[in-house]
């Protein structure tokens, strides 16, 4: 936890085809944290649109970023694009370094896994995407936010909002947390009873599966190209 004196640097990264609630979610909760400033990085000060086509506009460039104290990675389907991309990947890894917690949200764990910065930790992601936490050395937990010390984990999309108010009570306390809880109303009472794997319809889990494997698909062959370059699931040589 950080003194609430200290004035708290929070960097999100924006990259095209996220899923906007991924970074937007989060943002409600990090920019309502007293006494702190969220930035919105992308690679350029340009126009940046989710992958329904949400047009989404950055407040500086990665360049421009300055060290911060909590590092925001969110995901969606346009993170399979950047999993090999230096630019985004080095910035993850000097941010996810110097930053004191990092927030994953969603697919966003794979870019924090490409950037060779999950082997040996617990984490988790959307549904679809479990399966490939493994390749990038991650410890697969299939829970809604998962906690590795200063690291949180949210899974698919609107979680992101429970690990963003988990980071805010670890950074500023539990009573600050509940009252931007109680600020967002964030109560949820879902009109259906099918927002995990394990609840939803068969017939309706089976249509999601097939949507996504193409995708998922790509994402592990990927994963497993990455291992073979940086050794994430190899064990450490004997000293």
């Amino acid at each position: 936890m950080f003194a609430p004196d200290k004035h708290l640097q929070i960097g999100s990264l924006l990259f095209p085809g996220l899923d906007q609630i991924d970074l937007t979610g989060p943002y409600e909760v990090l920019a309502a944290i007293p006494n702190a400033t969220v930035h919105v990085a992308a690679k350029k000060m340009e126009v940046v649109k989710d992958f329904h086509g949400l047009p989404l506009y950055p407040t500086l460039t990665l360049d421009e970023m300055p060290k911060l104290d909590i590092l925001h990675v969110p995901g969606g389907p346009g993170q399979q694009a950047f999993m090999e991309d230096e630019e985004i990947l080095g910035f993850i890894r000097k941010h996810a370094e110097q930053s004191e917690y990092v927030l994953s949200v969603c697919t966003g764990a794979l870019l924090i896994g490409a950037a060779g910065l999950l082997k040996g930790r617990r984490a988790t992601t959307h549904w679809a995407a479990m399966d490939v936490l493994p390749h990038l050395g991650a410890i697969s937990v299939n829970e809604r936010v998962v906690i590795d010390g200063n690291w949180v984990f949210a899974a698919g999309v609107t979680s992101g909002i429970d690990g963003a108010l988990q980071l805010a009570a670890m950074v500023r306390g539990e009573d600050v947390a509940k009252q931007i809880q109680l600020y967002m109303q964030y109560h949820p009472e879902p009109p259906f009873d099918s927002g995990t794997p394990d609840r939803a319809p068969a017939h309706i889990l089976e249509r999601s599966r097939t949507s996504v494997a193409k995708l998922t698909a790509e994402r592990i062959e990927t994963a497993k190209r990455i291992d073979a370059r940086l050794g994430l699931t190899r064990p450490a040589a004997a000293e």
